[in-house]
């Protein structure tokens, strides 16, 4: 199995989005943690992205949720370039 910072620079995840979850979705990266609804979308729209991102921990994202407190987050898409754009804002 390789070393996750390998697969994250293999898939152009840019460092200042590195995250503790990496996933790998029909050639997309998924960095962190990214809203189904979200991947759901990027698989459905095919863009001419990289992957996804959520930046940091916050409180609501899946995994990260805690009753009905919420941080606002964006879904931030990536190109192999290092463009970062807002994908979905949360």
């Amino acid at each position: 199995m390789k070393e996750v910072d390998t697969v994250k620079k293999e898939h152009n995840v840019p460092e200042t989005l590195w995250s503790c979850h990496t996933a790998l979705a029909n050639g997309y990266a998924i960095e962190g943690h990214v809203p189904v609804a979200a991947i759901q979308r990027l698989l459905r729209e095919r863009p001419s992205v990289a992957g996804l991102a959520v930046a940091g921990m916050p409180m609501g994202s899946p995994g990260m949720e805690h009753g009905d407190h919420k941080e606002p987050f964006d879904v931030l898409s990536f190109t192999c370039c290092g463009d970062i754009k807002v994908f979905t804002k949360g």
